[in-house]
């Protein structure tokens, strides 16, 4: 059978001005990943990115690292179809719909340095509904769009991997939950609800064979846990 891993991004800076970028720390965490994959085999024969930075960053690293390790080392191909969705428009869009009963919504989403809780609070409504899709909303930025998009690639590159394939797919927490919804077949609210728990760098393993499509394992990081150190597990 072949595999398929799903990476999330390292570690990108908490509603910085740029947050499409890969700060050391985020570095520090991609090179972990690295060492481990390496330890225990994994041989890529293909790697794709998003287009976005700290996606196509932690690839890099870990890809530059294999070949400081003379590994097997495939190119990095670009695909934005794993990109992240649009967090920033969708928060502008969806305001609307929640500030009846979240009168203080607009302060506390521009100042969310001030208050992380009540960040978190309001992002998690507005990320709610939009999975469930009760807001009118371009057709663009929909939840099954993001999915659709998504499985559309995913079933391109299966239709030509051979078997017993390792693949990297180096993108961010709403691409794998979305496809993990179609997979699994359960809500999109439910399956919405791992997005919190997704660490930074952290695996999700999916086996293929002939196309058919299993999930293997799901927010695997056993190379932080055994460093001990609790700052080195992050989910922003």
């Amino acid at each position: 059978m072949g595999t398929i891993y799903l990476i999330r991004h390292g570690q990108a800076p908490f509603r910085a001005q740029n947050y499409d970028v890969l700060p050391p720390f985020g570095v520090q965490q991609s090179e972990i990943l690295s060492d481990y994959l390496i330890n225990i085999g994994v041989e890529f024969t293909q790697c794709f990115s998003g287009d976005m930075s700290r996606q196509k960053n932690t690839a890099q690293i870990i890809l530059s690292h294999y070949r400081t390790m003379q590994q097997p080392t495939p190119q990095l191909s670009i695909d934005s179809a794993f990109n992240e969705i649009n967090a920033d428009a969708l928060i502008r869009l969806m305001l609307p719909h929640i500030t009846e009963h979240e009168p203080y919504a607009i302060a506390n989403l521009r100042n969310p340095l001030q208050d992380r809780k009540e960040f978190q609070y309001l992002f998690a409504i507005i990320m709610q509904r939009w999975a469930t899709g009760q807001d009118n909303i371009p057709k663009q930025l929909h939840w099954s769009t993001l999915g659709g998009t998504v499985h559309a690639d995913m079933q391109r590159i299966l239709e030509t991997a051979q078997e017993h394939e390792h693949i990297g797919i180096f993108t961010s927490c709403g691409t794998i939950t979305a496809y993990l919804h179609l997979l699994r077949g359960r809500t999109a609210q439910q399956t919405f609800e791992l997005n919190w728990q997704i660490v930074n760098t952290s695996l999700n393993r999916l086996k293929f064979r002939n196309d058919p499509v299993a999930p293997t394992s799901f927010n695997s990081h056993p190379y932080l846990d055994l460093l001990k150190n609790q700052l080195l597990i992050t989910y922003r």
